[in-house]
């Protein structure tokens, strides 16, 4: 299901975004479905955007959370703790088509 999703943003994000971040801490149960998310479309997602800025931050004990940078430095962010990797690349999904 998330694997649909990624290939349905393809290489749009681009056209409506200037980066995004995904925060994740590296052990925390919470941040499972982050991980998962990176672990299983993080290359397909590079990929169709080679030259747009995806960028994974870990920190220890950190809300997993994405963030989403738009033009003017406008950001918009979205909690993903305690989701699986479908939630999250849904949760990316809404982030994406969201404008501020």
């Amino acid at each position: 299901m998330a694997a649909a999703v990624v290939r349905s943003l393809g290489s749009s994000l681009g056209k409506n975004l200037r980066e995004i971040r995904v925060h994740l801490c590296q052990t925390s149960a919470a941040s499972g479905g982050a991980r998962d998310f990176v672990e299983q479309h993080y290359v397909a997602l590079k990929q169709s955007n080679p030259d747009f800025p995806i960028l994974i931050r870990e920190c220890s004990g950190v809300q997993a959370r994405l963030w989403a940078r738009h033009e003017f430095g406008k950001e918009s962010s979205v909690s993903v703790d305690n989701m699986s990797a479908d939630q999250v690349a849904h949760a990316l999904h809404a982030l994406v088509q969201t404008r501020p």
